[in-house]
C-alpha cells in the first residue's frame, strides 16, 4: 500500500531521528580487488558523523583502511536510508576518552575493552538518501557533497 510521498523536510527530520535512536547500520566496502563485504556494525551519530568500530584485521577493517570509502544503510527495504560517506581511520587510544565512553554507553559495546586490536572509522556523510516506496524515489536525495538539501 502507497501512502503520499513525505516532503524533503519529513524525511531529513525521520532520517536525523534514525541516525540519533538507532545503534546497528549495515556497512558495505569493497576490497581493493571489488570483492563485496557487508556486515551489521553498531554506531554513534554526533550529529555531523558517525563513529563505529570494528577489528583493524577483520575485511570490513582493510576496506575501510584502504579504501577509505563506505556505504551505509539503515532501516528495512520499505524505509531505508543510505549514506556514502568518507572515513577516516583511527587508532583505538587516538579518541579522547569522553567520545569513546560516548560510544560504549550508547552501543552497550566497548572495543577499547577487546583483546583483539580494534580501530575507530569516524565516517562523513557525502550523500544521504532516504525512501519507503517508489514514489519517494523522486527527491530522495537529503544530502549532497556533505551538504543538507534545504
Amino acid at each position: 500500500m502507497t501512502s503520499e510521498p513525505r516532503s524533503r523536510a519529513r524525511r531529513r527530520h525521520d532520517t536525523e531521528h534514525r541516525l540519533t535512536h538507532d545503534i546497528d547500520l549495515w556497512v558495505a566496502t569493497a576490497s581493493a580487488d571489488g570483492t563485496p563485504h557487508l556486515v551489521p556494525l553498531s554506531f554513534d551519530w554526533d550529529g555531523r558523523k558517525l563513529l563505529a568500530a570494528t577489528p583493524a584485521d577483520s575485511p570490513t577493517g582493510r576496506n575501510l583502511t584502504k579504501t577509505r570509502t563506505v556505504r551505509l544503510a539503515l532501516g528495512h527495504t520499505r524505509d531505508v536510508t543510505m549514506i556514502d560517506a568518507e572515513v577516516d581511520v583511527l587508532d583505538i587510544d587516538a579518541l579522547p576518552k569522553e567520545r569513546g565512553d560516548r560510544f560504549a554507553e550508547r552501543t552497550g559495546f566497548d572495543p577499547r575493552a577487546q583483546t583483539t586490536p580494534y580501530r575507530w572509522f569516524r565516517i562523513t556523510p557525502l550523500r544521504v538518501q532516504a525512501w519507503r516506496e517508489v514514489n519517494e524515489l523522486p527527491g530522495r536525495d537529503l544530502m549532497r557533497n556533505g551538504r543538507w538539501i534545504p
